[in-house]
């Protein structure tokens, strides 16, 4: 795929470059609490500002059913970039509209403007691909038709958008430092990555990681559970687990993974529970086949991070992808820390997959330097590895 060095050798001074980023950050009001996919950004802005181009952003928070809703407004990312650049970013009112015209038409060389969220067009999403194309199409005549059109937004790769997948066939695409990074990264995981290779899963449902880990077992050396799925597998090898979460539909499934690979599977040996979901709740620490009535597990216990940092630490490849526990409470972060600090500590070519692992990182005060790739994007990492078509990627690669 053609990346951003071949669009710098051809010359973009004066030259309009749409640049699809990935700006869904966490919000509490109007202030950012992880910055982490803004300071991704930059890197690529910054080569095309200093070689003159002039920089329209494009990108999507929350998810604001199609409709503008001052709660999803890029107001807030638009001000810290302008803050990390150096330099004001103008903001457009509108996507399309009068607003993204006249910021656009205002840009001098060397300068970034923003459109407004991206999914306050309800044709962004549109399953209909005409609509899509009509957006991609108004989208072409904001920035120009002589504009090229720069895909850096890894986390939406997976989504076959009109400002993702369908602007790449209006405009000369190119892959951004950051996309071409992720794809590389990942293609050595799924390639022939060196041994023992030992995939961690957290996060809280089964079913939103059972395709990842069908398509991760035969390929892995160990496959270690935490996070609230980890309740359902318990409950799978029939172990009562208490008030913890739960996916009775899933038992059958998860039963069924033990049964066929339960020499890669590793599961915690023990959990803190907490008789309510609070940080400030009651807990104590019990093996996870002894779980009380009325207690429920939000963290895994310290036997289970002393086994899963053994494991980890003799790894020679690691993925992580979710949280041991509910990190964001203090009491419960441990399970999650002791772990990120063995794969930190670790000699192993170690991947974050994105999403709340990588906020954990930065939450929990580690040194992103430690891990040799942390992913901005949680869901498209894992589709990438359970090898699903990403849209993003296909037609940039010219696969349409």
């Amino acid at each position: 795929m053609k990346n951003l060095d071949d669009l710098l050798g051809e010359g973009v001074q004066g030259r309009n470059v749409l640049v699809r980023a990935d700006l869904n950050v966490p919000l509490d009001g109007e202030t950012i609490t992880d910055d982490g996919r803004v300071r991704a950004a930059l890197p690529t802005v910054e080569k095309l500002t200093s070689a003159g181009a002039r920089v329209v952003l494009a990108a999507h928070l929350g998810r604001p059913e199609g409709a503008p809703d001052t709660r999803y407004s890029l107001a807030p990312v638009a001000r810290r970039f302008g803050e990390l650049l150096g330099s004001e970013v103008a903001l457009a009112d509108d996507v399309v509209g009068e607003s993204a015209h006249e910021v656009v038409g205002g840009l001098a060389d060397g300068r970034v403007a923003m459109l407004q969220n991206v999914r306050f067009d309800p044709r962004e999403t549109s399953k209909d691909d005409a609509e899509r194309g009509e957006l991609a199409d108004a989208l072409v005549e904001v920035v120009g038709d002589s504009a090229a059109f720069v895909s850096d937004g890894f986390g939406v790769v997976h989504r076959k958008q009109a400002s993702v997948y369908d602007l790449a066939t209006k405009l000369p695409c190119y892959a951004g430092g950051l996309v071409l990074d992720e794809v590389e990264v990942l293609r050595t995981l799924t390639g022939d990555p060196r041994r023992p290779y030992v995939v961690l899963l957290g996060g809280s449902k089964v079913s939103d990681k059972l395709e990842v880990i069908n398509a991760l077992l035969p390929k892995v050396d160990r496959l270690v559970i935490g996070g609230g799925m980890a309740y359902t597998f318990l409950a799978a090898l029939g172990h009562s687990v208490g008030d913890s979460l739960l996916q009775q539909d899933q038992i059958a499934a998860t039963k069924q993974l033990l049964d066929e690979h339960g020499d890669k599977l590793v599961l915690p040996v023990d959990v803190v529970v907490a008789d309510r979901f609070a940080d400030d709740a009651n807990t104590q620490v019990v093996p996870s086949d002894a779980i009380p009535e009325g207690w429920q597990g939000l963290d895994i216990g310290p036997r289970t991070v002393e086994r899963y940092a053994e494991i980890l630490g003799s790894a020679s490849t690691v993925f992580w992808n979710g949280p041991t526990g509910v990190f964001e409470f203090a009491n419960f972060a441990e399970g999650t820390r002791g772990v990120a600090r063995a794969i930190a500590d670790s000699e192993a070519f170690s991947v974050v997959g994105g999403g709340d692992s990588a906020a954990a990182v930065r939450t929990l005060g580690l040194d992103e330097q430690r891990f040799s790739h942390i992913s901005t994007g949680g869901g498209a990492s894992l589709e990438f590895l359970e090898g699903k078509n990403l849209p993003g990627v296909a037609v940039l690669e010219g696969e349409v």
